[in-house]
């Protein structure tokens, strides 16, 4: 199965979760499944779409990250510039984050709105061909609306969250009205449904950054230069994590800026770089992958100078 199919059924088991457990605290609490359903998407869509209308200018202003004219960082604006046709896309804004830890990041709710931002760390380590592989993978979020898709995916998420809550304090303080059903299975649903919508959630990241990485290197016909870029990317945020912004965004970076404990690899935003990198290095031998545009030749590929341009 593709990661389009896995994106689909992950997020039909996000839906099936909701509606289970919307209905039981609904009819346990209300009497109504479907009032339990309202009340629980009505507060989360509100919030959700207060951050996905507001998402790109709350994540700027989080990460200190400052909209910049293709004057002011030309090396980003002349890759941007070179590869947005290719995806059928407008050139984004740009924005340069003040942090050494290297690492890039799109967002914004539609193109209209899009911004890529990278670290002035990213434009130091990476040389162009493999900062090109970065921002093929950026532009490939743009261009599938993965912004989009992952506030559908919150909003049931945190709609399945706040059911379990109104029925946590509901049932605390005495305010159920329908003693009928079985408490067992509403503690059981309370404990173990916001929890499931989490790694849910978290999976359907991990998928859409396997499709990022896949539609960005096919369409410029490049596996190999997002893999060495990942390989460096890797190993630089392991060394710096990234001391702005919040773990709470850490999806919208190309690899995870924040470092977790031990369960990290359950609770991660990310797929394994090494198994990112795995999967770039076989679509090397695949004939489909042919270069959309030719890659930058070893002269042209050299660092950034020291001011990021």
């Amino acid at each position: 199965m593709g990661t389009l199919g896995r994106t689909a059924v992950l997020f039909a088991v996000v839906v099936a979760l909701f509606v289970a457990v919307g209905g039981l605290v609904g009819e346990y609490l209300l009497g109504s499944w479907l009032a339990g359903l309202v009340v629980a998407l009505a507060l989360s869509l509100v919030l959700n779409l207060v951050s996905y209308f507001a998402c790109d200018r709350l994540v700027l202003w989080s990460t200190h990250a400052k909209i910049v004219s293709p004057a002011e960082a030309p090396r980003l604006a002349r890759i941007v510039e070179e590869l947005a046709p290719i995806f059928g896309l407008r050139s984004p804004r740009l924005a340069i984050v003040p942090t050494q830890t290297p690492n890039a990041f799109a967002t914004g709710r539609d193109e209209s709105h899009a911004v890529v931002a990278a670290t002035e760390g990213i434009l130091r380590l990476l040389d162009d061909r493999q900062l090109r592989g970065v921002l093929a993978h950026e532009l490939a979020h743009i261009r599938d609306r993965d912004v989009l898709l992952m506030t559908f995916v919150a909003t049931l998420a945190g709609a399945i969250s706040y059911a379990a809550q109104i029925a946590f304090f509901t049932t605390v303080f005495g305010g159920s009205s329908n003693r009928g059903s079985n408490p067992i299975v509403l503690f059981l649903a309370l404990l173990t449904a916001p929890i499931a919508a989490l790694l849910l959630r978290l999976a359907i990241s991990r998928t859409r950054e396997y499709r990022a990485d896949e539609v960005g290197a096919a369409t410029i016909g490049d596996p190999e230069s997002l893999a060495s870029a990942l390989q460096q990317l890797e190993t630089a945020n392991l060394k710096r994590p990234m001391n702005v912004g919040s773990p709470t965004q850490a999806s919208l970076f190309i690899v995870n800026p924040f470092r977790g404990g031990a369960f990290a690899s359950l609770f991660s935003t990310h797929p394994a770089t090494a198994e990112r990198i795995r999967r770039l290095r076989r679509m090397k031998a695949d004939p489909r992958y042919r270069p959309a545009v030719r890659a930058p030749s070893v002269a042209a590929s050299s660092p950034a100078r020291p001011d990021g341009a």
